[in-house]
């Protein structure tokens, strides 16, 4: 898909790539629901992961026919979220490395998360990849098209001031790894969140983020 030549900057997704958070949102989406009235299953949020609080708490609630104001319940959700980030939150391993050898290398880097702000502050600065030292953030508020539409890394490829072909995504979900390709980007996969036989579509699948090579990301 790209000239490895032209790669010239990583944009890194949050939640299953570079934290180990997806069980801790799930936890608190649970018990959201269940404050509410309504008892669902962790396995319910598996269609809906790295598309962004709205529709990974909105798709369960239409599976079940549940009435839900998604505002209030994301809210609630983040409140809970947030009190497991001190004590339960960490960085996978390699993941903070893998961040700094790209810098090292002269490639830019870009978040492109589908959380909120308020998640993505709080996670990357429990896990030392502060939001300041970024090229770029692009939260899941400053799109209106989630993944799997391509518009968050497209944007943080405006931001970065790089062409589409020029950008390496770092991905752990389908949603992910569906927008990279429609982005145009190339797409190497960490298997942390999803068997690596399902992340197939990726052009490279790793067992890990520590796995990940800067050869990997440039396709050199």
């Amino acid at each position: 898909m790209n000239d490895p030549a032209q790669i010239k900057a990583v944009i890194f997704d949050m939640d299953g790539v570079l934290t180990d958070s997806e069980p801790l949102i799930n936890a608190a989406a649970i018990q959201m629901f269940r404050e509410e009235g309504l008892e669902v299953r962790p396995e319910d949020f598996i269609p809906f992961v790295g598309a962004g609080e709205n529709r990974y708490i909105g798709g369960v609630a239409e599976k079940y026919g549940f009435p839900l104001e998604i505002a209030a319940a994301k809210k609630r959700t983040y409140e809970i979220y947030l009190q497991l980030v001190p004590d339960r939150l960490n960085a996978f391993p390699g993941a903070r490395e893998l961040v700094r050898r790209c810098r090292g290398a002269n490639l830019k880097t870009a978040l492109a998360s589908s959380a909120d702000a308020v998640k993505i502050q709080a996670n990357l600065r429990k896990i030392g990849l502060v939001p300041e030292g970024w090229d770029a953030i692009v939260t899941g508020e400053d799109v209106v098209h989630p993944k799997p539409q391509p518009e968050i890394f497209l944007s943080a490829a405006r931001k970065l001031g790089m062409e589409p072909q020029s950008c390496c995504v770092v991905e752990d979900a389908l949603n992910g790894i569906a927008a990279a390709r429609a982005a145009g980007m190339r797409c190497v996969a960490v298997a942390q969140t999803f068997p690596a036989g399902r992340l197939a579509q990726a052009d490279l699948v790793r067992s890990s983020v520590a796995d990940v090579s800067i050869n990997d990301l440039t396709g050199k």
